[in-house]
This record gives structure tokens, C-alpha cells and sequence, in this order.
């Protein structure tokens, strides 16, 4: 990030699951290589390689899931000491986690910022050209999404480092990081695809921006503008619930219709561009390092009809007792510390042999996330009898899958009881309705942490108190010491 050369290292994606296809380039500097549209496509490639899952720095599931209070650390007593210590609220700047993700995310920010000075030079078809801006935008809003949620107040880098004064700068308030991200989103908006098709299918859509535009403005309590966002969103048409929640989570069904943003992989490739949250989350039977692990408190979370039947989100989400593994066996209960281990990235060994190399997607954004944005949003603004309209939405596609899922036992038919819909319109009760959607529908897509801090002190401290969580103190976490020593700007 700090060098005045780069290195793009290009994915060489095949098929329909992905749009990156070009050979290994090698090392160019930043004067020779920005010369033809080919160019501009390879280095729009490398951005997005910093989203995706291919090794073990994109810690981005510690933050959102281990920190929160739906899962522990997992693993092996011991191991991965740095992300017990970000759980406990006990760590240091020196923190592994921190620098990774950190190091991780601004060097996506910079591979942006590159192609954003010069692929405005290249004489190229306009279109494809506006197209890649519109894609470097979004990706670069993605980025500082992440990082100022993670680490509030951060330095702001808009272009590449290429004088010393663009190298080390100070921290941004959050608020103009914000603003940044909002402008690189509307701007993208405008000029990006409603849909793309064979293998450019993966690539940020008009949708997807709209659809992080609208996250940005919830995350700052504009419900108005967050509504707005919606709107656009949904005015393409793109968008809906498939009927049965667990396959937006199977590699045989991803990319869907539901799928707002979805960071792609792909198996069997050198250099690897498999996912790797697979190794993270599997369990040890299997070669997996079973991180991640569900708490008893996040299980309780789901509803259960009187006749015991629970919301099947839960065993979509989690293995546990009773219930079968992705290889169809038994699961066993003390494949975990907690007796419990998530299932939404892990795929069966027939899919993935190599369990460090996932076909598996990650799926930042669905429309289910959508939908209950709107609902909070809408509820905010006293509005609770529009609101419960996408928040049932959401309740009535979990239930149906009995009517649609032969897995389960008793399809075809709903159980009685479960999951009604939400009739109460008061902003109070709506809001805590709205919340506990949210954690099971999301849960274990890394967004449960963020929104305990969005929720505010009240809400955070009550869920992460016994971790000796101080929202005062521990809203932010720290910024790495890698990057103080490096950057004399940044004094604390």
C-alpha cells in the first residue's frame, strides 16, 4: 500500500459462478501498466480478490460473529489465542485479528484507488470504462464500510499513494467516512448494471449499491434515506425470497435471487481461490479447526411452538444434537466446546475435498436483509403498520419451507403455530421484534456484532456485559500497532 509499485496477483475464475478469467500478468509499475481495457479488467480483479475468503486474513466473521453474543472463539483451547482476546474484550494493539483485517481491507482500498486514477486515461469503450469505476466504487465503499464499523475513526484514502503526503494520513471522524462511502455508493448506483449474466454474474449491481447505500444510512439512523435506498432497490425488479431459506447457503444454489452481493469462490485452482471459512468452521473429524462456535444463548433465541417444533433457521444455521451433519451423519455434539457448530459456510467433503479450497460464496447481502431494513426503518419513522408487512414477509418464507423443503419432518404441511405473523404495531415492542429477526434470519453472516453496536449502549451492554464489555470503551476497537508504527499521522 505503500509502495509506488504493485503487484496484481489475477484469479483465473472459470464458469458460471464467477467473471474473473485473466492469465497472471506479473509485477508492472503504476506508469506502464494502466495502458488497454484488458488492463483495466485485470486490475479490477485484484480489488476484488480483497473481499473474498481465499486465506485466513479476511478475520471479518471474529468481529461479527465471535464478538458478539452469538459464539465463542471455538477450536482448540489455546489456539488462535488473539481471537479469544478480541471475544473477551481483553486484547492489545498488537492483536493478530486487528493488523490482518486491517492490513486486508486498506489493501482492497488502495487496488480501488488505482484503478479509480487511472483507468479514466485508457482510451476504452466508455461504457465497459464507466462500468469499472462504477464496480471500483462499490467495492471501495465495501471496504470502508467494514473498517469504520471495526475501528471508527480511520484514515481516509482516496487516491493511491503516489507522493509521500498520500501515504501516512491522520483519521477521518467517522462521520466524513461515511460520507465518503455514501458518495462512492450513489455514484455507482448510477452507472452499474440492474443485472449481469454468464460470467460476469458476481459483479456489484446497481442493486447491491442501493442495497449498501441503504445499510449506510440505517447505520447512521437516516430512516428516511435508508427507505429511499429501498425503493430504488426494489424498483429493479431483481429481487426476491427463494421459497426455501437454506439455499442461499449451497453451492449448487448460489447466486440467486435473493443474492444482493455475494463474494464468489471457486475449488480446484492455482494459486487457491477457494473459500476458507470451510478449514476455519469444520469440525475436526473432518481436518476443520471448528472456530466459530454457536452459545446455548443464540439457540434459545428461536421460536418454538407449543408442540416443541422449532423455527427451522435454526438447523439450517447450526449443527447440533439430534439433528445430521452436511456428510449426513450424526452430529456429535462434542465436535464442540459448546456442543454446537455453525453450518452456513462449511461444505459436505463430497463438495469439498479439499476443505481449505470451497466452492462456497459468501453472501454479504440478501434481499432478506433488505426487507428487514425496511421494517426498522419504517418502524422509526411511527410507521409500525407498514412495517410489519416485510418483516412477515420474511417470518412467512421461514415457515413455509415445510412447505417446501422434503427434508424436513412433517413436509408439507406448516406446523401449527409457527412463526405467526407480527400484529402489534407499537414502536416499542416492533423494534424488539424487528431485533430478534434480525439474529436468527442473519445469524452467522457476520452482521450480529455491528448491529448490537448500532442498537446503541443499552441494547450492546446487555448482550456482551459478561464479556467485560464497556460500550464507552469498547465501541471501536483499536487500531493495530503495525499501522502506528508505520504512520506517524495517527497518534492514538
Amino acid at each position: 500500500m505503500r509502495s509506488f509499485r504493485f503487484i496484481f496477483l489475477v484469479l483465473i475464475f472459470t464458469g458460471c459462478h464467477n467473471f474473473l478469467d485473466e492469465n497472471l500478468q506479473g509485477t508492472f509499475s503504476s506508469a506502464t501498466f494502466y495502458q488497454t481495457q484488458s488492463d483495466a479488467l485485470v486490475a479490477l480483479t485484484g480489488v476484488y480478490n480483497m473481499t473474498a475468503y481465499v486465506n485466513i486474513k479476511n478475520q471479518l466473521w471474529v468481529f461479527g460473529d465471535v464478538a458478539s453474543d452469538d459464539a465463542v472463539k471455538g477450536g482448540l483451547a489455546g489456539d488462535q489465542a488473539d481471537i479469544q482476546y478480541i471475544d473477551q474484550f481483553s486484547y492489545v494493539r498488537t492483536n493478530t485479528v486487528l493488523s490482518n483485517v486491517w492490513q486486508y481491507y486498506y489493501e482492497g482500498v488502495s487496488r480501488a484507488n488505482y484503478v479509480l486514477y487511472y483507468v479514466p486515461r485508457i482510451a476504452m469503450d466508455h461504457s465497459l470504462k464507466n462500468r469499472i469505476l462504477g464496480e471500483a466504487k462499490f467495492l471501495r465503499a465495501f471496504f470502508y464500510f467494514n473498517l469504520v464499523n471495526i475501528y471508527g475513526e480511520i484514515p481516509l484514502k482516496t487516491q493511491p499513494p503516489l507522493s509521500p503526503s498520500l501515504i501516512n494520513l491522520p483519521k477521518s471522524q467517522v462521520s466524513d467516512v461515511y460520507a465518503q462511502i455514501e458518495r462512492d455508493l450513489t455514484d455507482a448506483s448510477v452507472v452499474l448494471p440492474r443485472v449481469y449474466s454468464g460470467t460476469d454474474v458476481g459483479r456489484a449491481t446497481k442493486g447491491a449499491a442501493f442495497g449498501l447505500l441503504a445499510k449506510s444510512k440505517l447505520y447512521n439512523q437516516d430512516w428516511a434515506g435508508a427507505l429511499t435506498a429501498i425503493d430504488s432497490l426494489e424498483a429493479s425488479g431483481a429481487y426476491s425470497l427463494v421459497s426455501v431459506y437454506k439455499n442461499n447457503f449451497y453451492d449448487s444454489t448460489q447466486n440467486n435471487v435473493e443474492s444482493v452481493f455475494e463474494i464468489q469462490h471457486l475449488s480446484g485452482q492455482t494459486p487457491s481461490l477457494g473459500n476458507f471459512l470451510n478449514q476455519w468452521f469444520s469440525p475436526a473429524i473432518y481436518n476443520g479447526y471448528y472456530f466459530d462456535a454457536p452459545v446455548q444463548n443464540f439457540i434459545d433465541e428461536f421460536e418454538k411452538t407449543i408442540g416443541g417444533v422449532v423455527d427451522p433457521r435454526l438447523d439450517y444455521t447450526v449443527g447440533r444434537a439430534g439433528n445430521k451433519w452436511l456428510n449426513g451423519e450424526a452430529f456429535d455434539p462434542t465436535w464442540s466446546a459448546t456442543g454446537f457448530l455453525s453450518k452456513k459456510h462449511c461444505q459436505s467433503k463430497f463438495d469439498a475435498p479439499i476443505i481449505g479450497n470451497s466452492g462456497l460464496n459468501y453472501v454479504y447481502m440478501r434481499y432478506a436483509d433488505i426487507l428487514l431494513m425496511k421494517a426498522e426503518a419504517l418502524n422509526e419513522l411511527n410507521q409500525g403498520g407498514q412495517a410489519i408487512m416485510p418483516l412477515n414477509l420474511v417470518r412467512k418464507r421461514a415457515r413455509e419451507s415445510y412447505l417446501y423443503d422434503s427434508s424436513l419432518p412433517g413436509y408439507g404441511a406448516i406446523p401449527a403455530n409457527l412463526l405467526p405473523d407480527v400484529a402489534y404495531t407499537d414502536q416499542v415492542s416492533l423494534r424488539s421484534a424487528i431485533q430478534h429477526e434480525r439474529r436468527v434470519e442473519l445469524g452467522f453472516e457476520f452482521h450480529r456484532y455491528f448491529d448490537l453496536m448500532r442498537y446503541g449502549q443499552q441494547v450492546a451492554e446487555a448482550a456482551l456485559g459478561a464479556n467485560g464489555f464497556s460500550y464507552a470503551k469498547n465501541r471501536y476497537f483499536l487500531i493495530p500497532q503495525s499501522e502506528l508504527d508505520t504512520n506517524p499521522a495517527i497518534t492514538n
